[in-house]
């Protein structure tokens, strides 16, 4: 059965935007899809005025409304799910959908969950660190020249929200939040260290494995407590066995 995207648990997350215009005119390309929440990371130059100028009068209860944050994790840290952008692909990055592959999934997700959209900024995109926290990339294909502006970004992905039709899809189940999965991941990287089955200097590679990992299989709230109770007992066990060893 055929569903819509739930407009109001979308957020557009813009990651240090640097100037005002852009701020605006991805405000405008939001309203023209029906999209309304939109959530500023550190931006270089947040001028209300030049915002509110580019967006136009439509598009005012958008600029109006939105929020800014110090950080990315902030911003995501009340969704569930979160889909990065990135012009950049290769070995060392993540497999990207392109919108047209990807939204069908979001329109499914986002009937039960709060899914954010995270863009870049203007002149580098998203860090490593960003794509951490993202549970999927989407890549919009071009024709030799890669770099898109911010808000032609913004509207290509919106529009195939809009556009996308989950036919053989059903609505997925609430998901755990990113909140609490930041803090698994806190908990697992930590229990890594302890048994000695990564360097602690350098964790990344397994981590960012079975941060993969954890996106395929979309946790629930109820998995994650599973999991943060088995590396509670894990980490239990192995200062017992410190403790153990220190006596012998």
């Amino acid at each position: 059965m055929s569903s819509s995207i739930v407009h109001d648990h979308v957020v557009i997350v813009l990651k240090k935007p640097r100037y005002p215009e852009n701020i605006g005119a991805a405000a405008r390309a939001m309203r023209n899809m029906g999209f309304s929440r939109l959530v500023l990371v550190d931006p270089e130059n947040p001028d209300m005025e030049r915002i509110k100028k580019t967006a136009t009068h439509e598009a005012a209860d958008v600029v109006e409304s939105l929020v800014v944050v110090e950080s990315v994790e902030k911003a995501l840290e009340d969704v569930e799910y979160a889909v990065g952008t990135t012009a950049r692909l290769g070995k060392q990055r993540r497999k990207a959908s392109t919108p047209l592959t990807l939204c069908p999934n979001l329109v499914s997700l986002s009937q039960a969950n709060r899914v954010a959209l995270l863009f870049g900024p203007e002149d580098r995109g998203l860090e490593n660190s960003d794509i951490a926290l993202c549970d999927a990339l989407i890549h919009i294909p071009t024709f030799g020249f890669t770099s898109i502006n911010l808000a032609q970004a913004v509207m290509v992905v919106c529009y195939e929200l809009n556009t996308a039709r989950g036919e053989t899809r059903s609505s997925i189940p609430r998901l755990a939040g990113k909140r609490e999965l930041e803090e698994m991941f806190k908990t697992l990287e930590a229990t890594f260290a302890d048994i000695a089955f990564v360097n602690p200097e350098k964790p990344d590679y397994y981590l960012n494995a079975f941060r993969d990992f954890f996106s395929r299989i979309m946790p629930r709230s109820k998995d994650v407590v599973v999991m943060r109770t088995l590396l509670s007992k894990i980490r239990l066990y192995g200062e017992n066995m410190k403790n153990i060893n220190r006596r012998s």
